[in-house]
Order: structure tokens, then C-alpha cells, then sequence
């Protein structure tokens, strides 16, 4: 934020017209990013761009929304300027009201104002800024929950550089109640984007001056042009004839009429050959050939790309958290086309993200979009994909690399795994899906194996969670005397299968989360008091495609089932914790004995040399476990002492 002092300019009277268009030609960017941050965000990107860029340039004198006769902050440096502080409140003024709607206006209308016509307008093509990172992804989304005065205020303060003041009378010359508000909420918006906003916020993902260009509803346009010239009667006759005789599939299904073009052409799409997989260094989706009896099915593969570019209404559209729903790159690659359980499936990957489309067999049904992260995704990540979902069954397309696929039960740890059908395409047979938050009776998943020709004896597990990737399934063992720290590793050991039987009855709570792979980590064994058997302390992390992972700390003792769910004592979100930046960790929970008498539990990971409790207990004891007599449900403090020294606080919080 500047420090230099500023002044306010009572804006009164008139502002010469070569004045005002001076200030836009050189703020126009600014002033159409402040228009484009606070325009609704229930405006297509392409409408916000229009809409932002004729706001500016309506922002000259002459024209009603031009009009500010409250006081408003005047230039950032030096002397005030009129003309840049009317022309920020005309621009704000105006982007504000397209959230207003008068008193009884339909709420299922637009408000008035948006539907006045508009200069710049364009035919033809669909404009949009350049798409940013996931951070940009995140803002966008944070601010899209935002009131608009809010939005404005975020912005003039980040990228303006204007103060608290100076921003609240703005915000009061646009017609904004009550400015103070939004500044608050801004400042919270400023807290849950995190750091480096102003650098965001001027980033191409908010750009609207710097855009890409797409064709849009060609076909349409012209059918339009041409059923101008015939009769009421004529017009529904030929469009009859066009739903019903627009060419059809080879599968002789119905085919849906494209009426977008897509961003990139079928014959453009990057097919990798079908040996490449067995000759690289890079073993994920890049290595995946095109597999599927459509893959020269041009029609169904452009009626996929242009529902990717642009969904037609009704199009079932599912984006994973923190995905860009960006249209196709130019190095987007064909995965698989073909007809798996009624649908006709497209998958693509564009280095980034794995899409599916699927086209059910009415073309009155409506098709479906699912849009998910694949990036930096490997042997175990890039082993599979969902191709069909449905009636509690899911399919899956393995990799080329897979050389054997079998289902097993997580809560049934001894019996071996079952074979499982695979076709010469790669689609497996269909498999029950994981059960809900309800019942846990069964929890089926797959146990593949990869090829020799790129790894000797690799077996490992995936789960499906409800999105397009399975997740990966790992296992790190107890630590061993005198041994360096494990590392995870594929969770078909014993150890791992019966750790899982335990813990694996809360995977079902990780649906949709976008989660990537979950490691199981056993950190602690504790025999405990009254000869009551062991326990054991475990750590589950789920790690997210987008970065950050949650954690739940559990508890579970030898004389239970070898099934029952192990307790959960801690968990924690948006955490390194359990990782291999956060490899230390402290636990406790109240137990009580077969007695009946009440015990504090405590255990800690392999670098922890001492424990002490604070509270309603006082304990300290070396080592790596702790066992104290209690009352039923101590309030307490835990903390861990590391070899190095370091205080290790107890991770998260309890249930």
C-alpha cells in the first residue's frame, strides 16, 4: 500500500470532454479490470467482458452514467484529478447497478439496465481473459462469492492502492449504503485469498483487456439466415427435418446437432501411438493411446469438443474443486471413444485435466461434462479412469500398462483378491461402488498390477471416491528400531491390508473432495495399562490434486475386531501434517479399562523423546508414549518434545 498522502476533490460541475477521454485512453485497463471484478458474476466471462469494456467507454461525460455529484477521492499522486475520480465512479456506479433490480422486477429476469443494448458489441466470436494458475482459480472463486460492493472495494484497495477513506467515499458517489460494510468484507476477502493478491488480481486471469477469441454458433447463424426468408409453417417444418435427419452415428443412435464450434478440431487432437507407453521415461496419461471402437467417429468426437467448449443448456456439467473449466488447448489429447454401459464416452487430457463426455443414447436425455485435475499424475495416478457410472456400478479404462486387474475387499483383509474382466480396449467389468456415509458392510477396490516391461512385481490399490481419477491407496508401516524414517509404500502388504481394515470405513467421507491418494501411517504402538493389549496410532492423510491435504489421527486397540472402525482422535485440514513435510507428530486421547478407571493416552511419531500434559492433568514423561490416570474427559494441553529440541504441539483438534 502507498503511504503518500492524498486528498479529496469534491467533484462538482463539468469535466472538459478532452479531459475525460484522456483519463480513459490511459486508465483503461484499470478502469475495465475494476469494472470486470465487480460486474455479477451470473454474466458468462464473455458477457463480463463486453459488459466492462462498454461501461468504460460510456464512462465519457454525456452520458447518464456518467453522472457523480458526490464527493470522491481524487488522484493516488499529486494534485487531485477530477476527471479520474468521476470517471471511477461513473464506472463504478454503473457495474454496481447491474446488481440491483427494481421493486417488483421478476427475479428470474436480468435487472433493466442489462438489458439495454450496448457498444462494443461483437458477432461471431467469444471473448475471454487468459486463464491464470489454481491460485487465480481460488480468488476468482473467493471473489465470485462476494457482494459486488465488496468485490469493488477488494480492488481498489489491492490494485488501486487507494485508502480506507478514500474508498468508502467512492464507494458512497457510486451510490453504495452503507460503504463501511464493504470494506469490512473486503478485508475478509483479503484474509481468505491469502498473500500476494495484488499481484493475482493484475494477473491475466482478471484481464479483460488482454483476450482470446472463439468462434461461436456459426452453423446456427447461418440455418438462421436462411429460415428468415420462409413461412411460420415452412420454419417448424425444417426444423423437424434438422432434429431428425442431421447425420447419424455409426452405432445408429441418434445424433445431437452441434451448434458451436469447438475450440479445437477432431483430426487436430494429439493420438499417441499404442507402443509409446512401453519406451518412455514419462509412464502417466501422455503414454495412453487413443483406444475405442469411435475413435474415427469425427461426428461424436466434435459434438464432444464443442459441449467441452461451450456446454449447450441442459448439459449435466460436474467441475472438481479447484479445476479450470477452461475450453480445450490446442495440445489436448484423445484418450478413449466408444460406448460403455448405454452412453457413447469420450475422455480427453490436456496435460492438465482428464474430461469425460458422455452422450446418452436419447437425444432428448441430456449429455454430461466432468471436468478433472490429472496434473503431475504417474504409474499409480494415471492407472485408470472412470468411463461409466451408474446404478451403484462403475467401470473403469486402465492404462496400457496395466497387465492385471482384480476387486478385493478392504474389510475382509485375509481372503485374496477376485479376477476382474478386462476387454482388448481396456474397460473393465462393471464393479460396485464404495457404500455411502451409512452402512460400511464391504468396501471394493482395485488391486492392479503394472507391466514387467516397466516395473518388476508392482501391485498397488485404488479407490473410486466419486471422481473421474481413482485415488491411490498407500501404506506406511510402524517405525523399526534404530531405522531411518519409512516411507509409504503400496498397501498390499498384511500389515497394510489389516491397518486399512480398520481405518478404510472412512473413505467414503472423502467424496467429491478431489482427493488424490491417501496414505495410512501407523506412527505409534503402545501397550496399555492393566494389561488391557496394545494399540496402535495411526495417521490418515488424504492428499488433494490441488495441493493441500487433511488429516485424521486414530486409535485402535488389539482386543477389537480385526474389522471395527478404529476411533478417530484428532483431525486436522489444510495441513502438512502426516506428510514428508511434517513427518512428526503427537496424539492423545481418554481411554478407559476394563476396570472401569480413566486414562489419558498420549503417543508420538519416532522423533519424539518426551511428552508432557498441562491442565486438568500435570504428567511429563521421556519417551515416546504416555499412559496417566485421568478423570473421564480431561480439557488438557499436549505437547511433544523432539530430539532437536523443538516443541511439537498436538495436531488438530479433537472430534
Amino acid at each position: 500500500m502507498s503511504t503518500s498522502q492524498r486528498r479529496s476533490a469534491r467533484v462538482s460541475g463539468r469535466v472538459a470532454l478532452d479531459q475525460a477521454e484522456a483519463v480513459i485512453v490511459d486508465q483503461y485497463t484499470r478502469l475495465v479490470r475494476l469494472a470486470y471484478l465487480t460486474l455479477p458474476h451470473t454474466l458468462t466471462r464473455h458477457r463480463r467482458v463486453l459488459v466492462a469494456h462498454a461501461l468504460v467507454q460510456r464512462a465519457l461525460p454525456g452520458f447518464r452514467i456518467a453522472r457523480a455529484s458526490r464527493r470522491v477521492p481524487g488522484q493516488r499522486r499529486g494534485a487531485p484529478d477530477p476527471a479520474l475520480a468521476r470517471t471511477r465512479a461513473s464506472v463504478l456506479r454503473a457495474a454496481l447497478a447491474h446488481d440491483r433490480r427494481p421493486r417488483g422486477w421478476p427475479g428470474f429476469l436480468p435487472p433493466p439496465r442489462t438489458l439495454r443494448p450496448m457498444l462494443p458489441v461483437v458477432w461471431g466470436l467469444r471473448l475471454f481473459p487468459r486463464a491464470g494458475g489454481g491460485e487465480e482459480i481460488a480468488l476468482g472463486q473467493v471473489l465470485s462469492e462476494a457482494p459486488a460492493a465488496a468485490r469493488a472495494a477488494f480492488v481498489l484497495l489491492q490494485v488501486e492502492g487507494l485508502s480506507r477513506p478514500e474508498v468508502s467515499e467512492l464507494l458512497t458517489a457510486a451510490g453504495v449504503p452503507g460503504p463501511e460494510l464493504a470494506l469490512d468484507t473486503a478485508a475478509g476477502l483479503e484474509t481468505s485469498a491469502g498473500v500476494a493478491t495484488q499481484a493475482l488480481l493484475t494477473s491475466r486471469e482478471f484481464d479483460a483487456c488482454s483476450v482470446q477469441t472463439r468462434p461461436t454458433d456459426l452453423l446456427r447463424r447461418r440455418r438462421r439466415f436462411q429460415l428468415a426468408w420462409l413461412s411460420a409453417g415452412i420454419v417448424a417444418l425444417c426444423c423437424a427435418v434438422l432434429l431428425t435427419a442431421v447425420g447419424s452415428s455409426p452405432s445408429d443412435q441418434p445424433a445431437l446437432t452441434v451448434d458451436v464450434s469447438p475450440a479445437i478440431s477432431a483430426d487436430r487432437l494429439v493420438r499417441t501411438p499404442r507402443d509409446v507407453w512401453a519406451d518412455t521415461s514419462r509412464v502417466d496419461f501422455t503414454a495412453w493411446p487413443a483406444r475405442g471402437t469411435r475413435v474415427s467417429d469425427t461426428a461424436l468426437i466434435t459434438r464432444a469438443l464443442a459441449t467441452w467448449t461451450d456446454p449447450p443448456r441442459g448439459t449435466r456439467v460436474r467441475v472438481a474443486e479447484a479445476t479450470s473449466d477452461e475450453q480445450p488447448p490446442g495440445n489436448t489429447q484423445l484418450l478413449y471413444a466408444g460406448d460403455v454401459g448405454g452412453e457413447a464416452v469420450v475422455l480427453f487430457h490436456d496435460g492438465r485435466r482428464v474430461v469425460r463426455y458422455g452422450e446418452p443414447p436419447s437425444p432428448l436425455d441430456p449429455a454430461s461434462l466432468d471436468i478433472s485435475r490429472a496434473d503431475e499424475a504417474d504409474v499409480t495416478t494415471a492407472a485408470s479412469l472412470v468411463v461409466s457410472r451408474g446404478e451403484g456400478k462403475v467401470r473403469y479404462l486402465t492404462a496400457p500398462w496395466i497387465a492385471e486387474a482384480q476387486t478385493r475387499d478392504l474389510l475382509d483383509p485375509d481372503s485374496p483378491g477376485r479376477p476382474l474382466d478386462v476387454s482388448d480396449e481396456g474397460v473393465t467389468d462393471a464393479v460396485p461402488e464404495l457404500p455411502g456415509k451409512g452402512a460400511c458392510d464391504s468396501l471394493p477396490v482395485l488391486q492392479l498390477r503394472s507391466s514387467s516391461k516397466i516395473v518388476e512385481k508392482h501391485a498397488f490399490l485404488v479407490a473410486d471416491l466419486g471422481g473421474l481419477t481413482p485415488v491411490h491407496l498407500s501404506y506406511t508401516p510402524l517405525p523399526g528400531t534404530g531405522a531411518p524414517p519409512r516411507q509409504p509404500r503400496e498397501a498390499t502388504s498384511t500389515a497394510a491390508l489389516e491397518s486399512w481394515a480398520r481405518t478404510g470405513c472412512r473413505l467414503p467421507g472423502m467424496r467429491q473432495s478431489g482427493v488424490r491418494a491417501v496414505n495410512q501411517w501407523d506412527f505409534a504402538e503402545q501397550d496399555l495399562p492393566e494389561r488391557g493389549g496394545g494399540a496402535v496410532w495411526s495417521c490418515t492423510r488424504a492428499s488433494t490434486w490441488r495441493g493441500p491435504g487433511s488429516v485424521l489421527v486414530q486409535f485402535r486397540t488389539s482386543k477389537e475386531s480385526a474389522t471395527a472402525p478404529a476411533k478417530i482422535v484428532g483431525r486436522a485440514r489444510s495441513t502438512a501434517a502426516c506428510s514428508r513435510f511434517g513427518q512428526h507428530i503427537v496424539a492423545s486421547t481418554p481411554w478407559t479399562a476394563g476396570s472401569g478407571r480413566h486414562y489419558l493416552l498420549a503417543a508420538g511419531s519416532r522423533e519424539v523423546t518426551g511428552i508432557d500434559v498441562t491442565g486438568d492433568i500435570e504428567a511429563d514423561k521421556k519417551g515416546g508414549t504416555l499412559a496417566v490416570k485421568a478423570p473421564e474427559s480431561p480439557e488438557v494441553t499436549v505437547r511433544a518434545r523432539l530430539k532437536d529440541g523443538e516443541i511439537l504441539d498436538e495436531v488438530g483438534s479433537r472430534p
